[in-house]
């Protein structure tokens, strides 16, 4: 049980001790600094510890987002500090030296003490909630009467809803999935909790797509929005109890891409049981979706902390944010998750999986041309200094294998002449050109993959600061998935392209992985782990080989895109299972799920 130190003389009346141990913490009075240095002595260094002045008036979610978020290694609110192990021994040398002597609150000094020596102390922003030390009477008269004026719960609720969100989402989700967040809050539900139900929601919706049946495209589409506004409510229900995890990271990173392919699997399968063969559209889409958020990623990790960032577009779009319709037409038109989800709904329950598909391409199509246009002028006329650490973030998104290290290894003395962005292009345009018009089986395919690997380690050979670097990720994912669904595709045979859609969901999974372990600041996946799934240019060989050894066997070119697809998420779901419930894992809750 986390302990908190009530430090000073007892203020008659206060509510603050059981108001602490309302929000779990056991409660230690300490009369003084000597007091409160014993007290913090008997308190084991593994345990969450937090040190709070008697005299503190404030509303009790001002505690709790100060005392109880466990993002933050130090966090504190006017009169209270909390730590977490990662802080502790900047805590016990604050109380130990005379860092925090002085005047004014003790949490106070200490807080000061603790962000004086190095680590930082994440101060929430509390709005219109109070956390206040009073000096007199009148102040804490003043200080009482300012908590009674505002209502807690709906700041709390107000916060629990991202400042950011979708126009589908942000009127016609929000509004009550709030409240379902609440509900569940008050009677112990967890956001994995909520999550998992989410999941399994969306695959009984997948499972009823795949009748065939009107009854049950109509009722995959109820569940669907169902799921979706679970989905929501994880979230909410993470941010009003403050209930972030390792766990809940992976959970919520990973699963929205599940629930999603897993319902282009079963409109597929649905539409297969009406005569209608739409497998292809299926992998169409998500190998689009796929590749539009690589694109998201990849900009942001290549700008994250970029210096000297200037942009006429970037100004003007600065502009027309202060244009609050053109806030939401710009949010729509991309079609975000939660407009996207709803049209897929509506059009499941009212037409068939091939027209859904058809609008579902066409408008990522859409989004994915408006994004990426609008990204490449911000980087074509921003001036802009990028990192190493961006640097080695878009090294380890383009998800090279041994054998572009090999050639990047021979070419990095003379790898400045180039254009990495631009041999990258080169070799995905040669290999998508070549898998869409070879015939299935031709082996020029195989030296064209082999030309796809020497520019994939070109590409790679020096460290990716140019303008455009951002995108070589995003068009190795493209000339990966688009191999393997024409070469699927053209084998013409039963079984090619579900397999294809189980091979890339598994690379995929492998590709968003990457991301989020290196959002949450941990790094990519292990080397060993790329080098064993052979990276996107020995995959991509490896596919143009098989296709090529079994040209005149094509019925078992299926099997073996599935042994592979199998192989592929063994290893990598081993990997990311066993990093995401270690406590290695960021404890956090993804705020900036993707479009």
């Amino acid at each position: 049980m986390p302990t908190v130190i009530l430090t000073g003389l007892p203020v008659p009346g206060s509510p603050l001790a059981d108001e602490l141990r309302s929000l779990g913490f056991e409660v230690r009075p300490a009369a003084g600094p000597q007091d409160a240095a014993a007290a913090l002595a008997g308190v084991p260094a593994d345990q969450r510890v937090a040190v709070v002045d008697t005299a503190f008036v404030g509303h009790v979610h001002a505690l709790r987002l100060a005392l109880t978020d466990p993002r933050f290694d130090a966090c504190a609110v006017t009169g209270a500090l909390s730590v977490q192990a990662g802080a502790r021994e900047a805590l016990d040398k604050a109380v130990a030296t005379e860092g925090a002597a002085g005047t004014g609150p003790y949490a106070d000094r200490l807080a000061a003490a603790v962000e004086a020596a190095g680590t930082t102390v994440q101060r929430p922003e509390l709005g219109s909630l109070v956390a206040v030390v009073p000096a007199d009477a009148d102040e804490r008269a003043a200080a009482s009467a300012a908590v009674a004026a505002v209502d807690e719960e709906a700041v709390r609720l107000r916060s629990a809803v991202k400042s950011r969100d979708g126009f589908f989402t942000t009127f016609c989700v929000s509004p009550y999935s709030r409240y379902i967040a609440r509900w569940c809050a008050r009677r112990g539900l967890t956001p994995n909790q909520v999550t998992t139900a989410s999941l399994i929601t969306a695959l009984i919706a997948a499972g009823c797509a795949a009748t065939g049946e009107r009854w049950g495209y109509v009722a995959a589409g109820v569940l669907l929005i169902v799921s979706f506004v679970l989905d929501c409510t994880d979230g909410q229900l993470a941010r009003y109890s403050l209930q972030y995890s390792t766990m809940g990271a992976w959970l919520d990173a990973t699963f929205d891409r599940a629930k999603e392919y897993s319902f282009y699997a079963g409109l597929a399968l649905g539409a297969a049981r009406g005569g209608d063969d739409v497998w292809g559209l299926a992998l169409g889409a998500m190998i689009l979706m796929t590749c539009r958020h690589v694109v998201d990623f990849s900009f942001n990790e290549a700008n994250h902390d970029a210096t000297a960032n200037t942009s006429p577009t970037a100004a003007l779009s600065d502009r027309l944010d202060s244009v609050g319709w053109t806030v939401w037409v710009r949010r729509m038109i991309i079609l975000p998750i939660g407009e996207r989800w709803a049209m897929i709904a509506v059009l499941t329950a009212l037409t068939t999986p091939r027209i859904v598909f058809y609008a579902l391409i066409a408008g990522c199509a859409f989004g994915a041309l408006y994004t990426t246009a609008g990204r490449v002028l911000r980087s074509l006329t921003r001036t802009a200094r990028r990192t190493d650490r961006a640097a080695q973030a878009l090294a380890d998104l383009a998800d090279s294998g041994p054998l572009a290290e090999l050639q990047a290894r021979l070419l990095r003395g003379r790898a400045g002449s180039f254009g990495s962005v631009y041999v990258a292009a080169l070799g995905t345009v040669l290999m998508t050109g070549a898998a869409l018009y070879l015939p299935f089986g031709d082996p020029r395919l195989i030296a064209v993959a082999v030309i796809y690997v020497m520019t994939a380690g070109l590409a790679v050979a020096a460290p990716l600061k140019g303008a455009l670097d951002w995108l070589i990720p995003p068009l190795f994912r493209a000339a990966e998935y688009v191999t393997v669904l024409a070469l699927a595709a053209k084998a013409d045979v039963p079984g090619a392209l579900p397999a294809a859609f189980g091979l890339i969901a598994a690379v995929a999974y492998h590709h968003y992985d990457t991301v989020y372990r290196i959002r949450g600041g941990t790094g990519a996946p292990p080397h060993w782990l790329v080098r064993t799934i052979g990276g996107h240019e020995g995959r991509v060989l490896l596919t143009a080989v098989l296709a090529a050894v079994l040209a005149d066997r094509a019925s078992d070119f299926p099997v073996a895109l599935t042994a592979l697809a199998v192989f592929v998420a063994l290893v990598v779901l081993v990997e990311s299972i066993r990093f995401w419930v270690s406590s290695g894992a960021p404890a956090v809750h993804d705020e900036g799920e993707p479009a």
